[in-house]
């Protein structure tokens, strides 16, 4: 901006002939150059016209350590010697006064979960992680809910395991676990089960059944819903979806739900999260069969018409590794758009 005056006084052109070739505002170039000039510079400098001096930030430091107000905040001490006919200084001056003394902070110590562990999970198959949860369903009685339990496999997106129930319980939960893993013949060192921090799920019945079992538990980091975003998706899908009743008759209309809803969940639903494949198609080892031919299909396309491509061969598209709290590195990776927000890798 300098600059610019320099040239105007030297070659004699006015300051809005060269402002409007320069397709520059005046206001601009006139707020730069006051703004530069010696007399702002030293304003910028010099401390307000009121400001207190060491001595008497002293004597309010000394009145707000006083035994009489050691325990009182400054507004209890601006308004009581308010009340007694007496102003020593503003409220916002007695926290300036507390903050550069250190003297401004929290009196007790705050809870925090620095030291909760954030859980780092990978599936690379069906039957390495499975994510479950419970999520309340609506009845026609005021205050009374059922409770759907469902345990998913986070690889295949595929419901392994729910029951509906008149209430949370760990021996329910217990249930459910154990005849699921039975089921699937999970071995011992094979499965890892995340959830939340549910009282079921920290529960002691159901922590000894895992140990006798040899399944691996983990789980969300308090207060950290997207610590396990598997389950809380599947319930979003299931309670956006048509048919889903705003409230439940009885336990049995639960379940005549829960059959049609998760028949077309696991065999029927294209799943954008897996390749727009079913969750069965993957659970059961189908997959690689299917977007082989699938592939084949485009390339057929692709001879037909390359034009249609943009003149790019159609690329085998296959399933990659799933994360729950990917790591360091694949979360570099997810900033450059190969990974999407549950960390899967983006075809």
């Amino acid at each position: 901006m300098s600059h610019i005056t320099q040239i105007s006084e030297e070659k004699n052109i006015a300051l809005s002939a060269l402002c409007d070739n320069l397709q520059l505002s005046r206001s601009t170039l006139y707020r730069h150059v006051k703004n530069d000039s010696p007399s702002c510079i030293m304003n910028r400098t010099t401390e307000p016209h009121n400001t207190r001096s060491e001595s008497k930030k002293q004597e309010i430091l000394n009145l707000l350590h006083s035994e009489r107000f050691m325990d009182a905040t400054p507004y209890d001490v601006f308004y009581t010697l308010l009340d007694e006919g007496r102003y020593i200084a503003s409220i916002r001056t007695m926290y300036r006064v507390l903050f550069e003394a250190g003297e401004s902070k929290d009196r007790r110590n705050q809870r925090n979960h620095k030291n909760a562990i954030k859980p780092e999970l990978i599936a690379t198959a069906p039957n390495e992680v499975w994510s479950w949860d419970i999520t309340k369903l609506l009845t026609f009685n005021r205050f009374v809910y059922f409770h759907l339990y469902v345990i998913m496999d986070i690889f295949s997106r595929y419901v392994v395991g729910w029951m509906i129930a008149d209430r949370e319980c760990q021996h329910l939960a217990k249930t459910l676990i154990e005849n699921t893993t039975l089921k699937y013949g999970i071995l011992p060192g094979q499965l890892t089960l995340h959830s939340d921090n549910g009282p079921s799920m920290i529960s002691q019945t159901v922590s000894q059944l895992l140990e006798k079992i040899g399944v691996l538990k983990t789980h969300n980091r308090p207060y950290t819903s997207n610590d396990n975003p598997f389950s809380e998706s599947q319930f979003k899908t299931m309670k956006y979806c048509p048919e889903f009743p705003e409230r439940f008759e009885s336990l049995k209309h639960g379940e005549e739900f829960g059959r049609k809803f998760f028949h077309w969940y696991n065999n029927e639903h294209d799943h954008s999260g897996i390749l727009f494949l079913k969750p069965a198609s993957v659970h059961f080892g189908q997959a690689d069969e299917i977007l082989k031919n699938r592939h084949a299909v485009l390339l057929k396309a692709y001879d037909e018409n390359p034009a249609r491509f943009n003149k790019k061969i159609p690329a085998l598209k296959k399933l990659k590794p799933v994360y729950i709290n990917p790591p360091k590195i694949i979360e570099e990776k997810k900033s450059e758009k190969l990974f999407d927000k549950k960390g899967e890798a983006v075809i």
